[in-house]
């Protein structure tokens, strides 16, 4: 254990008490937070900072079952929506799509009856390629399979969107990069799994990762949220739209730390607005507006032919007979 750690523990023995004292008095009002964690990578191999252990996940797990709701995200939004929760909740997220996560974790998490949604950068499991982040640290790992992702699917777990290249979704600077990444890779994403995608990450999650053009791109779909991951608890009468997450964190201390309500981590990202980037909402409505005028021009021109079908040399006739025939038309 580091000194960080070392001193996170001595803070979070210090507090209980007052921890203990503080959780009865939220929960007694309905105004607990909800908090929704995010992993990326299960597996005993290569260690790195986005990956834990099966044994400290499943130990995390039990830990959260003991103490806590666990719930899915559709039960987040509903506490959010009502403005009332009366327990600690928590719900399971994974980003990205790693392929160890299947061996153990999901079977762990269905076994055990926790509802988890897993969030899929689409490229990766379609092309079998390697995420970026582990190639340029010498270690190429493994994304799932378009069969591992179905039978997830099949099995109960929630699959959402994460875009098409797990790009900064907050640094795109045109509008059929943005369309192509949020509208056109969710559509394909459910022609995978033959369902319905109400979800989305933002990939990386950071407040300046995030994008309004985006939000209403997913909204315009009649999707039911967003998640972010810069680390903030969700409250009874928060915007259910916008759910904020807090990372899964290998060091169990930590963990424990936000699940028990820090109070120096009340405060964050409350009154957080969704910026707009480069490309502006209006950006992706005029562009939709543009899209939707040229297929009902489409339409109207495919039904003016339909309504006024040409004769002539497809029926063998003279040309001569053609125009007599289109004249008296």
């Amino acid at each position: 254990m580091n000194a960080r750690n070392l001193a996170l523990q001595a803070y979070y023995c210090g507090t209980y008490p007052v921890r203990r004292f503080f959780r009865a008095c939220v929960e007694a009002s309905g105004q607990a937070p909800l908090c929704v964690l995010f992993y990326h990578r299960v597996a005993d191999s290569h260690p790195n900072e986005w990956t834990i252990s099966n044994r400290e996940f499943q130990r995390q797990m039990l830990w959260l079952k003991r103490n806590v709701d666990l719930v899915s995200l559709e039960e987040i939004q509903s506490r959010m929506r009502s403005g009332r929760n009366d327990r600690i909740a928590a719900a399971i997220t994974f980003d990205d799509g790693y392929a160890e996560n299947a061996d153990r974790a999901i079977p762990f998490l269905l076994e055990n009856e926790i509802p988890t949604t897993y969030f899929v950068a689409l490229d990766f499991v379609m092309h079998k390629r390697c995420f970026p982040h582990d190639v340029d640290r010498g270690v190429p790992l493994a994304a799932n399979t378009p069969k591992q992702i179905r039978a997830m699917a099949d099995a109960g777990v929630e699959i959402g969107a994460h875009t098409r290249s797990h790009c900064d979704v907050g640094a795109i600077a045109d509008v059929t990069t943005m369309i192509d990444e949020i509208d056109t890779t969710t559509d394909e994403l459910e022609t995978l799994i033959n369902r319905p995608i109400r979800y989305f990450a933002f990939p990386f999650g950071l407040k300046h990762n995030l994008s309004a053009a985006a939000a209403h791109l997913i909204n315009r779909r009649g999707m039911l949220g967003v998640c972010s991951a810069f680390g903030a608890y969700n409250f009874p009468g928060d915007d259910p739209f916008h759910i904020k997450r807090i990372h899964g964190d290998p060091d169990f201390i930590r963990l424990k730390n936000w699940i028990t309500i820090d109070q120096r981590k009340m405060h964050h990202g409350r009154g957080f607005t969704i910026p707009e980037t480069a490309v502006k909402v209006s950006d992706v409505q005029s562009r939709l507006e543009s899209a939707n005028t040229a297929k009902v021009s489409e339409k109207s021109a495919d039904k003016k032919s339909a309504d006024n079908p040409q004769v002539g040399p497809i029926l063998g006739l003279h040309p001569s007979l053609t125009d007599n025939l289109h004249q008296q038309s």
